[in-house]
């Protein structure tokens, strides 16, 4: 299904902070985790427009109004001793889905990965995610399945940094 109109790539600037949190508590929905949304607008700013950013925000924008959204950082891999790309987030609205501007932001993405010489262009998906696993799969990205993700919350990285030998 086409799109009528354009779809513009842009990176984020500060002056999106509300919209790029819009957006994530949008996805939060979507994903059914709303309940772990907190997202204070002032921290979000800090983190991807303040001296030292954490992360880099695009926003896509169809007939000049933004419809999609993408954070990215950079990780290193000691393996291949060079940097990659990891996409923390991608949001297309729901009325927007369908018109190819997720696989756009997925192609954005691996200019700049590219670009940067990054040795790997990586992202997580909920395991029930079956429409964006099979959408993945066609773009010719491979599930890990060797890999396990641990997670350290805020209450559990205190108690390890406190915790004795």
């Amino acid at each position: 299904m086409a799109a009528s109109g354009s779809f513009v790539i842009r990176p984020a600037v500060e002056a999106d902070t509300s919209l790029l949190s819009r957006f994530i508590h949008e996805l939060a929905e979507y994903e059914k985790l709303s309940h772990e949304a907190i997202v204070p607008e002032k921290l979000l700013r800090e983190s991807l427009f303040g001296k030292l950013p954490s992360a880099y925000a695009i926003i896509g924008e169809h007939d000049s109004k933004p419809v999609s959204f993408a954070i990215y950082f950079f990780n290193f891999s000691t393996f291949l001793s060079r940097r990659g790309l990891y996409l923390e987030d991608l949001y297309v609205k729901p009325e927007m889905r369908g018109h190819g501007f997720g696989k756009q932001l997925l192609v954005h993405l691996a200019k700049i990965a590219r670009d940067n010489e990054c040795g790997r262009f990586e992202w997580a998906v909920l395991d029930w995610n079956e429409p964006a696993i099979g959408f993945y799969k066609k773009l010719g990205a491979k599930p890990q399945d060797e890999w396990t993700v641990f997670r350290l919350e805020r209450d559990g990285i205190e108690r390890l940094a406190v915790s004795e030998k």
